[in-house]
């Protein structure tokens, strides 16, 4: 287990920006609802290392980087923060890719209980989409907003909501759209309970204390499929 970490000197604030594998992992964790217990046995570890992974800065060996990103269902350049600053695009097209239909548990399962994603709504400008952070619970999605700001202009209408993830080092990724109608949530006791779902404050700061569901009147989803040759 000790060949998996090596020990290094305090990163500079640049470097911890951009690759501070502890906090990626402890959020990623978080993320998925799993308890430290739970990763270090899916990547074959003890939950004391996995302590230390998420509060010391240090380096890892590949094996154990690449089992730890399959116990959290990611890659290891997201862990590691290597794609941050990458422009979009960069990635081709695999060799015979397959283009397959995901079904609604599937779909739901991808979303999980926390995340970021797109809402698309209709504005006096014309069509907007914008990042937010998102809660799936009880068969909705939902998000906070500032009333003010133009994702609250969802509600009372019929939107779209889009989560996505792709891994353009193998040109595979899946997205999940669900479209529904937009409601702002009132009732306190439903407020309260979004509230003790949420694990993340908005990412944007601020504000927000308007809280949108959507209710879904249909989920879909596709998967890039690359099949090993």
């Amino acid at each position: 287990m000790t060949s998996d970490r090596q020990q290094t000197g305090p990163a500079s604030p640049g470097a911890r920006a951009r690759g501070d594998i502890g906090r990626r992992v402890a959020a990623r964790r978080e993320q998925l609802g799993l308890s430290r217990e739970e990763v270090a046995l899916r990547a074959g570890a003890a939950p004391e290392y996995l302590e230390y992974v998420e509060t010391h800065p240090a380096t890892h060996g590949i094996g154990f980087l690449l089992r730890l990103a399959d116990a959290l269902e990611t890659s290891v350049d997201d862990l590691t923060g290597g794609k941050a600053d990458l422009p979009p695009g960069i990635g081709r097209a695999a060799l015979h890719p397959e283009l397959v239909e995901l079904g609604i548990q599937e779909c739901w399962e991808l979303l999980g209980g926390n995340g970021v994603g797109r809402v698309a709504v209709t504005t006096e400008s014309g069509p907007a989409i914008l990042p937010v952070n998102y809660l799936a619970v009880g068969g909705e999605v939902a998000f906070r907003t500032s009333p003010d700001a133009v994702p609250a202009k969802a509600a009372g209408h019929e939107v779209a909501f889009e989560v996505d993830r792709i891994d353009e080092a193998f040109s595979r990724g899946w997205s999940v759209l669900v479209v529904g109608a937009a409601h702002a949530v009132t009732e306190p006791e439903a407020v309260r309970r979004l509230e003790t779902h949420s694990r993340s404050a908005p990412w944007a700061g601020g504000a927000r204390n308007l809280w949108i569901t959507v209710t879904p009147g249909r989920v879909t989803g596709r998967r890039i499929v690359v099949r090993d040759r």
